[in-house]
């Protein structure tokens, strides 16, 4: 019976290899959603882990806002083709085009909340039922409320208060034509687990996430790294600081940190005494109380 006692990373580990092939089991079409962070790389670890000796039955699915930085494509590139998956890219700036959303003007204009668009109008094209991501509860109130099994409706709306029950581990993916589900298998992970898991697994990272030197803006306390997508307001001007990354995505909204943590253990430590959450630094997250809970209604992941 001692064999039942696993270690903590190992439960973990088999919670999330449980739910990916219930997807599998209960879906036709799932897709992966990988933005080359860390929480999309870990879960498309565990689905090779899953499945193996086969390839994980689920493409790679990224919606690149054309606000990225280079270092987070590249890797994904890279990582796409040496894991042998298929990989859909889908862009904003095309939704743009087509007229499907507009722009947003101003200094602190960003495209990450029309992300949402153009992931709905994948859904529907790919005909996905399922679409797999690495959020997880400790990282914003809104995504604590969130089952694993999180459905949502013909318009790609989430609501809280009419979730389904996973009493025992028993997941409900029943679903009307039209509706499809997102699915969390990280859902009980913390942004530590994560960094120990990527440590144990020895998984390559895009050195974003690792200490050096960048050209940044200190924005309502938020660190913007400049790039093209950034205007600088009056009075604005870049300095040069060591800082590294806790999340990774749009460019105009992701706040990096100051760190010298140039190593997977000096980030391990680092984590284990940070009293600001990953998200404390994304602009996005501070618009509102319910910026995130907001996006979640109308369809954002």
């Amino acid at each position: 019976m001692s064999s039942y006692n696993l270690p903590h990373l190992d439960h973990l580990e088999h919670e999330a290899i449980f739910v990916l092939r219930e997807v599998a089991a209960q879906f036709e079409r799932t897709g992966l959603l990988f933005s080359g962070g860390k929480d999309s790389i870990v879960l498309a670890r565990l689905a090779q882990k899953a499945f193996a000796p086969a390839k994980a039955p689920f493409p790679l699915v990224h919606i690149d806002t054309g606000h990225n930085f280079p270092e987070t494509l590249t890797y994904r590139d890279w990582f796409a083709a040496d894991l042998g998956a298929r990989l859909i890219v889908r862009r904003v700036e095309d939704s743009i085009k087509a007229g499907r959303c507009r722009e947003e003007k101003g200094p602190n204009a960003s495209r990450n909340a029309l992300q949402t668009v153009t992931l709905l109008d994948t859904i529907e094209e790919m005909k996905f039922d399922a679409c797999l991501g690495g959020a997880r509860r400790d990282e914003e109130k809104a995504r604590a409320k969130e089952r694993f099994f999180s459905h949502r409706d013909e318009f790609g709306q989430w609501d809280p208060k009419n979730q389904r029950p996973e009493l025992w581990n028993l997941f409900n993916g029943r679903k009307e034509s039209g509706e499809h589900f997102r699915v969390f298998p990280l859902s009980n992970w913390t942004e530590l687990d994560v960094w120990q898991y990527i440590a144990r697994e020895n998984l390559p990272l895009p050195s974003l996430y690792f200490s050096h030197r960048r050209h940044v803006i200190n924005r309502s306390g938020v660190l913007l790294a400049q790039s093209d997508f950034i205007t600088l307001a009056e009075g604005e001007n870049y300095t040069e600081q060591t800082v590294r990354f806790r999340t990774v995505g749009d460019a105009t909204c992701t706040g990096a940190v100051e760190s010298t943590a140039a190593t997977l253990a000096d980030i391990i430590q680092e984590v284990a005494s940070a009293r600001v959450t990953e998200r404390g630094a994304r602009a996005d997250d501070k618009r509102s109380d319910n910026a995130m809970e907001d996006r979640k209604k109308t369809g954002y992941f």
